[in-house]
């Protein structure tokens, strides 16, 4: 992913093309040798181009269906530099059964692989819709994404299916340019570095999951990183050396009784001395994204960060809704929310003014821990009917010295809820309809209003 995305020189491929037929039932598959640049990328945010790749290019594939078909039982396998073990390309296919294994094979372009599918174990395109059920897929190639689903009009159906894969650059799922993935009950254990389990890049598009267990084990690679619209259910989420989730940009992560854990190393991965924690919501300006409002929605299950803060915004406005979610901290000095501003040598945003921006409600809802949000960041806190937050808000100055901004930290205690202090507060303002525990300490206002 692009926090620490290793860029190989893209290399020259000449094109050629070997179309396949398949007929009935039975399915007749050739190696081919191609560039598939068979359509314009999603723009970049802004209106300019890709950089490095701007032109679709997925390399060879040792076995390309073309031609809609119904698989049983079958091995695809590939050892090529740049090169998919099966692709459907603009077909309607069913894979029932078979086993896909990428064994070796050079990436020349980490990007193309991320993008567009080059190198991965599988790749559906052009529009394909693929059923994928019962089946393994194997991949132990750097950049070798398991499951890639590649642009507007292509769905990948995938369930029952074992993927796993072992090299940097190799999510389990992935799905850009505008495609769409659905997966249900899927086993998904990656463990290079940047590999999340269920993966998004550039384009983004819709990602739906229902039950399974996706783990990822190396670092800088959560169990679910969204540049699109991604919604989990009753699945169990582990980030083993990472962050848990992250969310780049104008997207969203959807969970409901799901279960998530993360364990985000202090020392590696690429944002780990801007910040550690759990769920990370940001704006990278890398373009690989769109810059706008992200949505962070979770509805039963567990939250468990064993490492650093909870939730960590910068530079991005984020809509947070929790309800009836177990939220643990096994990091004591860890912060339940952390919105600040970063150092900007990562490129999100200016330094001093790239602070974060969240709207946070919740709803039956139990909160332990410390709220934090910078001078160059807001918060509007509404803690809804069944909350119950022990912990503190504080305005903390930006450390980079910016220009402060008003409304820091707007809260709302609606009825139903109570909020039980565990030290000195300060908020720009307290509107109470509910139950406040003061607990000897004091909430102080933006105008100098001291409650106690």
């Amino acid at each position: 992913m692009k926090r620490s995305r290793m860029i190989v020189l893209l290399s020259t491929i000449t094109i050629a093309t070997t179309l396949v037929a398949c007929q009935n039932t039975q399915t007749q598959a050739e190696s081919t040798s191609q560039v598939q640049a068979q359509q314009s990328p999603p723009a970049k945010p802004g209106g300019e181009g890709f950089g490095g790749s701007d032109q679709v290019t997925q390399g060879e594939a040792a076995t390309n269906l073309t031609t809609d078909a119904t698989v049983t039982g079958e091995t695809y396998e590939s050892t090529g530099d740049d090169e998919n073990a099966l692709r459907v390309t603009g077909a309607t296919v069913t894979l029932d059964g078979v086993t896909i294994n990428k064994t070796a094979g050079a990436t020349s372009n980490t990007e193309n692989g991320d993008f567009y599918g080059m190198n991965a174990g599988f790749l559906a395109t052009d529009g394909a819709t693929v059923t994928l059920t019962n089946s393994t897929v194997n991949t132990t190639a750097q950049n070798g994404n398991g499951v890639f689903s590649y642009g507007s009009g292509t769905t990948v159906n995938v369930s029952d299916t074992t993927i796993t894969t072992t090299k940097d650059n190799s999510g389990g799922i992935q799905t850009t340019g505008g495609a769409a993935m659905n997966a249900t009950n899927l086993t998904v254990n990656t463990a290079g570095n940047s590999s999340a389990a269920i993966r998004t890049d550039r384009g983004g598009g819709t990602v739906v999951v229902d039950k399974g267990t996706y783990t990822s084990t190396g670092y800088n690679s959560p169990a679910v990183y969204s540049t699109a619209n991604i919604t989990v259910k009753n699945a169990t989420l582990n980030a083993e050396n990472s962050e848990a989730l992250v969310i780049e940009g104008q997207n969203s992560i959807t969970l409901e009784n799901t279960n998530v854990t993360g364990n985000m190393s202090s020392t590696e991965g690429s944002s780990s001395d801007n910040n550690v924690h759990n769920v990370m919501i940001y704006q990278s300006m890398s373009g690989d994204a769109e810059s706008g409002t992200s949505t962070f929605t979770m509805k039963g299950g567990t939250l468990t960060g064993r490492n650093g803060d909870q939730i960590y915004v910068t530079n991005t406005h984020s809509v947070i809704t929790l309800e009836d979610v177990t939220i643990t901290n096994q990091d004591s000095s860890g912060r339940l929310l952390a919105i600040l501003g970063n150092d900007a040598t990562r490129g999100w945003g200016t330094a001093g003014a790239n602070g974060g921006q969240v709207d946070l409600t919740t709803t039956n809802q139990t909160l332990t821990g410390a709220i934090e949000v910078d001078t160059v960041s807001t918060l509007n806190f509404t803690m809804g009917k069944g909350t119950n937050f022990t912990g503190t808000i504080n305005i903390v100055k930006n450390a980079e010295g910016g220009t402060a901004v008003d409304n820091n930290a707007v809260i709302t205690v609606e009825e139903g809820a109570t909020w039980t202090l565990t030290g000195n507060v300060t908020i720009t303002s307290l509107e109470n309809k509910g139950t406040i525990n003061f607990n000897g300490y004091t909430i102080t206002l933006a105008d100098g209003t001291v409650l106690k």
